[in-house]
């Protein structure tokens, strides 16, 4: 009987220690730093993002939840020394909901694989697999994204 007793005891701290990290991993994915996504809010009708934490050469990646739904996009300063806007998310793949990651000064797809300059993505790369535009400008030091423009990409997520 102790055995039982004992065995049983067992399992219940292995599941809820199972538990625990469980929910220790899809917390660390919503705190920021710890996910691929950092939050943003609007402000004003605009997302406003400090140029000094996007000038690293590093793909930088946000997400906007709206009205339920979220959206997210990324900010990367090219080898051509701008910042280049884009959801992360493209006409073709975006069903995958995969995205991009940076190898470089290469943006990937993570469903086709298929490579793209950062100093290449903006308005002039439209269609397909090119990450999807997303309008930007700048005051004084921050990079600006208009609400509308962002909810313009919402159905790629």
């Amino acid at each position: 009987m102790e055995f039982v007793t004992s065995k049983r005891a067992l399992w219940v701290a292995v599941v809820l220690t199972a538990l625990l990290v469980g929910v220790a991993c899809v917390g660390a994915f919503e705190l920021p730093g710890l996910g691929k996504y950092q939050r943003v809010k609007l402000v004003n009708g605009v997302v406003s993002i400090p140029l000094a934490k996007v000038s690293d050469g590093k793909a930088h990646f946000y997400k906007l939840t709206d009205s339920g739904k979220e959206v997210g996009f990324f900010v990367v300063k090219g080898a051509d020394g701008a910042i280049h806007t884009a959801f992360d998310s493209c006409d073709v793949c975006f069903k995958e909901k995969k995205g991009y990651t940076q190898q470089g000064d290469f943006m990937v797809c993570k469903n086709c694989n298929q490579r793209f300059a950062t100093n290449r993505i903006g308005p002039h790369a439209a269609g397909g697999c090119n990450p999807s535009y997303l309008a930007s400008g700048t005051e004084g030091e921050s990079i600006v994204i208009k609400a509308a423009d962002l909810k313009a990409g919402c159905k790629y997520f």
